[in-house]
Parts: C-alpha cells; sequence; structure tokens
C-alpha cells in the first residue's frame, strides 16, 4: 500500500515537471528565471556578502578586545641565591593573566576604515545590478533571435506550401499533356531545395532555443519554447513615437541609474577615504588598556607558600595608556598618501572612462535604432511590392503567360522580402527595447 502511494506521487511530480517544461517562456519570465539561476551573478552575489562582513570587522574594530592566557615554565641549572652565592636548583613559574585594550582615538582611521567599507559594499551592490541587467540583455537577445528564426521557419513552411500545390499543379497538367516531364522535375526539384530551406530553418531554431536554455542554465533544452508576442505594424509604429529626439537625453536619463556608473561614482568615494586613512598615520595614536594577573612561583629545596595562597597575595591589576607619536617612519607614510592620490587619479579616470563609454553605446543603439526603422520602412515597401509582383506573375503563370523560371524567380524575390522584412522588424524592435532598457524601463517587446 505504502509502495503505491509513493508510485503516485512520483508520478503525479514528473508530470507536474512535464508540464512546466511544456509552458512557453515570456521575456520577463526568461530574465527572471536566468537572474535567479545564472552562476556569475550568485559569485557576484557572494562578493556583495563579502563586502558587507567587511564592513561588520570595521564597525567592530571599535570595541574593547579581551584576551586570557596562561604560562608554565621552568628553570635548571646554577643560579644565585639570596646569600649571593651559586648553587644548583630547578625553579617552576605559573602565570595567569587577562587583558584588554581599548582603542581611543586612531587618527580617524576607524570611521573613515567604516565609511569605505560602506561605499565598497554599495560598490558590489551596483556591481551586482550590472551583472542582473548584463545577463537580461543577453536573454533579450537570444529571446528575439528565437523569434526571428521561428519567422524564418514560417516563411519556410509557405515556401514549401506555394512549391507544393506548384507540384501538383503540374502534375495535373502533364497527365493533360499541357506540360512537360522536365518542368514538373523542375519544380520538385525547387520543392525539395524549400524542405531543405525548412530543415535548415528549423535547425537555426533549436540552436537558438539551446543557446538561450543555456543562458537559464536549464538542464536540457527539451520541451523548451518561448511566448512569440502579437507584434503589428501599431506596435511598431507606437514604439517610433518613443523614441527621444537625441542620443543626449538618453545619455541625461541614464547616468543617473545606470548601476555601472554609480558603482564607478562610489569607488571614486572611497579612494577619497583611502587618502584619508593613509593621513592616519600622521596623527598620535592612543589605546586603554587593562587587566588582571596572578603567578605562582616555586623554588626546589626552599619551602613555599600553597599555589592557591601565591596565587591570591600574588594578584595584582593594572590599567595604563598609551601614547604612540610618529616622528620618523622613512617616509613610509608620506609614499603612502600619494600612492592613494594617484589611486584616486586612476579612478577619477576610470569614471570618466564609464561615462563615456556608455555615452558611446547609447549612440550606438540609438543610430542603431534610426537604421533599423529605415531598414523597416524600406523592408515594409519592399515586401509589399513583391508581394504584388508575385501575386501577378502567379496568374500569368497559370494562365502559361509566364514559365517556370519566371515564376519561381518571383516567388523566390517575395520570400527573400518576406525574410528581410522579418529581421528588419525585430531588430528594430530590439533596438528600440535596448533604448528603453537604457532608460531605465523593463526589456519587452
Amino acid at each position: 500500500m505504502n509502495k503505491s502511494i509513493v508510485c503516485c506521487f512520483l508520478f503525479a511530480a514528473i508530470c507536474s515537471l512535464s508540464a512546466h517544461a511544456q509552458e512557453a517562456w515570456t521575456l520577463r519570465q526568461c530574465a527572471e528565471y536566468a537572474v535567479e539561476h545564472n552562476i556569475g551573478i550568485k559569485q557576484q552575489e557572494n562578493q556583495r556578502q563579502q563586502r558587507a562582513l567587511q564592513l561588520s570587522t570595521s564597525k567592530n574594530s571599535r570595541l574593547p578586545d579581551l584576551s586570557a592566557s596562561a604560562s608554565e615554565s621552568f628553570s635548571f641549572g646554577r643560579g644565585l641565591t639570596l646569600d649571593n652565592t651559586y648553587t644548583n636548583r630547578s625553579t617552576s613559574s605559573t602565570g595567569f593573566s587577562i587583558g584588554t585594550n581599548v582603542p581611543l582615538f586612531t587618527g580617524f582611521r576607524i570611521p573613515n576604515q567604516i565609511k569605505l567599507n560602506q561605499l565598497n559594499l554599495e560598490a558590489a551592490t551596483a556591481d551586482l545590478e550590472k551583472a542582473k541587467n548584463d545577463i537580461r540583455m543577453q536573454v533579450a537577445q537570444a529571446y528575439v533571435q528565437i523569434l526571428y528564426d521561428m519567422e524564418i521557419a514560417d516563411v519556410a513552411k509557405r515556401q514549401i506550401a506555394i512549391d507544393s500545390g506548384q507540384v501538383k499543379r503540374l502534375q495535373a497538367f502533364v497527365e493533360n499533356g499541357k506540360a512537360s516531364q522536365a518542368e514538373l522535375s523542375q519544380q520538385v526539384a525547387t520543392l525539395s531545395q524549400a524542405h531543405l530551406t525548412a530543415t535548415q530553418a528549423n535547425n537555426n531554431l533549436q540552436l537558438a532555443l539551446l543557446t538561450l536554455s543555456q543562458l537559464l542554465e536549464l538542464p536540457s533544452p527539451n520541451g523548451f519554447s518561448v511566448v512569440r508576442p502579437a507584434i503589428s505594424d501599431d506596435t511598431t509604429s507606437s514604439l517610433a513615437l518613443n523614441l527621444p529626439s537625441s542620443p543626449e537625453t538618453i545619455y541625461q536619463e541614464a547616468i543617473a541609474i545606470k548601476p555601472e556608473i554609480r558603482a564607478e561614482q562610489i569607488r571614486l568615494s572611497a579612494a577619497d577615504r583611502q587618502i584619508n586613512i593613509a593621513r592616519a598615520a600622521l596623527y598620535p595614536s592612543l589605546n586603554l588598556s587593562a587587566g588582571l594577573q596572578s603567578n605562582y612561583y616555586k623554588t626546589n629545596g626552599i619551602p613555599a607558600d600553597a599555589f592557591a595562597t601565591q596565587l591570591k597575595n600574588n594578584f595584582s591589576q593594572y590599567i595604563g595608556l598609551n601614547l604612540s607619536i610618529p616622528i620618523f617612519n622613512r617616509f613610509e607614510t608620506r609614499n603612502s598618501i600619494r600612492s592613494a592620490k594617484i589611486d584616486r587619479e586612476n579612478q577619477l579616470l576610470q569614471f570618466s572612462n564609464a561615462k563615456k563609454t556608455l555615452f558611446k553605446e547609447i549612440q550606438q543603439v540609438y543610430y542603431n535604432a534610426l537604421a533599423a526603422d529605415s531598414k523597416y520602412v524600406s523592408s515594409k515597401s519592399a515586401a509589399q511590392s513583391s508581394h504584388d509582383a508575385f501575386i501577378l506573375m502567379q496568374a500569368k503563370y497559370e494562365n502559361g503567360k509566364a514559365n517556370i523560371t519566371e515564376f519561381n524567380e518571383a516567388k523566390n524575390n517575395y520570400l527573400k522580402a518576406e525574410s528581410d522584412l522579418v529581421q528588419a522588424r525585430y531588430e528594430y524592435l530590439y533596438q528600440i527595447a535596448l533604448i528603453d532598457f537604457y532608460r531605465g524601463r523593463e526589456l519587452s517587446f
């Protein structure tokens, strides 16, 4: 009975997993799943946690420490006695102590170190967000490639449908003596080529699905599919209306929100703190120390008080202040300050380079979007013209006013125009989506 119940549960679990595998994924689902399971992002999260631990350590450095010690020593051989003579003797000593040390002033090193680690944590958090954005962009690009390959596969299927219809038509003509066997053979060869094209399109689609499934860290692409969004001319037209007037407009929005810019800006502030930490070595440092101690001492041949009695009698306490004033340390502090200033200059250059890189990326995407828009408009016109020409040629061919070569040429031009239109459409949508992404909006189609 128990085995039957277990089998039922296992069967239900397998069915559930299978149903989930067959469910088509949206772009948002793909992006969220990739962010959650990507190994690089998990490593970046571990780096952020390390920074958080460093911050905790620096905050705790203000607290007093506490340490205890116990010692035991033995001495053998000749030694000086109370009578100022030497004799062979053995002595033993046992000591116990517990003490604490509190930093009172460290030249502002501790508060600057705390602030530095806070900035490092903020920078690591920004780096984590950038890593998530990078994987989202990779997922979007792979997703668009799948949509494009799906459309190309549909075009290939339409080509097979057209060629299959013509083969059937020519077979009837051959039987009626209205067409030659050579014409039929030529059309059959064209149909075979259409099947090959469809096979290649399906293979490209499967490879695109594999690429996205690997980005998602899925164990296998089997059963994986994506949702094909409904994209019309109205959709692309509405997207074009949201296109900003210039890349500078996009840049002004992006520079305030992109995590890679925020991370470099935070690191620039951290470089200032590094300079202050290096300067801390110029100031005196003051520490408070306190503790308790006692010991037991025994010499062979000489009567001694009991262990507990000596510990009680020798019990002592101490408290003290230690002021350390730096005078000369072979220019080590001077060079440390200069090195920290050079590091800040490098970070300032890195910050400027990050902003320039961002602007170049936005410029590239913006003008790619303009080019894709022009290409899409031209492709729509070309596709419509090719379609009209194909319909006209098909009518002429069916009425015996055009040959099979002319028909296939018109058909191929039409299908190529359809493929070019599909490519232009998804390239345009992707570029527009990238612009929205730089403006802080979610990637979507």
